[in-house]
């Protein structure tokens, strides 16, 4: 909203200053800046509102320490996200920018089905929440509407440079603009570590027929269903200590930031030789808004936590975090990037298989780890939550590092 106030007055009145909101990175600052404001302003009223109305968490006895004096903590502290996220995108952001509804439409949505899970658990009194199957229905309807739409809208598109000699004086000017082919509809994508590093979806297809590729929606929309549940899931299952998730998505979060305005920059998508995708950039305003409020929440939610996210934020987490990566053609750097959260789902998926698996073999089920997910094996182990946040938070420093790496290395 204020960037066409400020767009209006720069156009008609001249107001010094006003011209600043054209620039992202001025945007993107002030949206940070808001961000981390309303979440560590306005989350303290939150936490103290949903503790007077004992919305608290309830523990499970897993035999872990400390688990107990976490019971009664407040929970669906996913609303200060959702909210210090929202509010900064709403006043900064050009909100006809087809990214930045996807996005919207993407924390909504997943917002709304963590509340209704975390609703259910306290107040009705159901440890499970809601059903499994519905959780997974309403995953599968936001990948039905983010493929739907990075397919058939007419805005998302994609610009691939020609080829200019080698030896031509513009290539090493510094007013050097590139030049690129008209915007075209495409499913490319990238391919980390090969040179050639782009892949369509449609070549999954090519094999029936040029006529087949207008059919591709039905590979790629399925593709984009188990992304989105995957890395929901992953971020689901990652909240389970004090600070875990929400530090390591803030890694990811600023990671995504990077590529989103270097893949919306005609200038340094031509330098680092990587796809130019048109309109991207504005996603910048979005991840930085949903950076600063997963570090404004970090500050009630570091050990000992005055308030858990609780499904309303993990499962929007997972779900802002896979749409970013599929709208900015940055996919299959997910199993790199949100490594984290692959380690937690495979734990969970590999203690469970391995156990029935030998169940049925010797009539006793056994197991891979101590506990699934990984986080609770270390801390049956014996490491305290906070060396375990701490390590996991490096080891993700350390995946960003490497995914931001895969820009060059070829």
């Amino acid at each position: 909203m204020l960037y066409y106030l400020f767009d209006f007055l720069e156009k008609n009145y001249q107001v010094p200053g006003a011209g600043l909101f054209q620039f992202i990175t001025f945007r993107a600052g002030l949206a940070v800046l808001f961000s981390l404001l309303i979440a560590t302003v306005y989350g303290k009223k939150i936490i103290s509102y949903l503790r007077k109305k004992q919305i608290g968490e309830t523990v499970r006895d897993l035999g872990l320490q400390g688990q107990n004096e976490k019971t009664g903590t407040p929970t669906m502290g996913g609303i200060i996200i959702i909210l210090a996220t929202v509010i900064p995108v709403l006043l900064f952001a050009k909100l006809e920018n087809i990214y930045v509804i996807l996005l919207l439409v993407t924390t909504v949505w997943m917002g709304t089905i963590g509340f209704i899970d975390d609703y259910l658990k306290i107040t009705k009194g159901n440890k499970d929440g809601l059903s499994g199957k519905f959780k997974v229905i309403g995953q599968v309807g936001l990948g039905l509407i983010v493929g739907a739409t990075m397919f058939f809208h007419q805005d998302i598109t994609v610009k691939r440079q020609k080829v200019s000699p080698s030896n031509s004086i513009e290539n090493v000017a510094q007013s050097h603009i590139p030049e690129f082919y008209p915007e075209e509809k495409t499913l490319l994508t990238t391919i980390p570590f090969v040179k050639k590093n782009e892949f369509n979806y449609e070549s999954l297809i090519s094999w029936a027929g040029e006529d087949a590729k207008k059919y591709v929606w039905l590979l790629f929309i399925p593709i984009v269903i188990f992304i989105i549940t995957a890395v929901s899931n992953g971020a689901n299952l990652t909240d389970g200590i004090d600070g875990l998730a929400a530090g390591t998505s803030a890694i990811i979060g600023v990671t995504l930031a990077i590529f989103a305005w270097v893949s919306g920059n005609v200038i340094f998508s031509d330098y680092l030789n990587i796809m130019y995708i048109p309109n991207t950039g504005e996603l910048t305003i979005f991840i930085m808004s949903f950076v600063g409020a997963l570090i404004g929440f970090l500050w009630y939610n570091a050990y000992p936590a005055q308030i858990f996210m609780g499904d309303t934020g993990s499962l929007t987490i997972g779900g802002i975090i896979a749409v970013i990566a599929i709208a900015i053609r940055k996919e299959w750097l997910i199993p790199i990037l949100c490594g984290i959260f692959l380690m937690e789902n495979l734990s969970v998926v590999m203690q469970v298989g391995w156990f029935k698996y030998t169940k049925k073999k010797f009539g006793e089920g056994r197991r891979i780890f101590r506990m699934s997910p990984l986080h609770h094996h270390y801390q049956i182990k014996g490491f305290h939550e906070s060396k375990i946040v701490t390590r996991f938070w490096i080891v993700g420093i350390f995946l960003a590092i490497l995914t931001i790496a895969t820009l060059k290395i070829r």
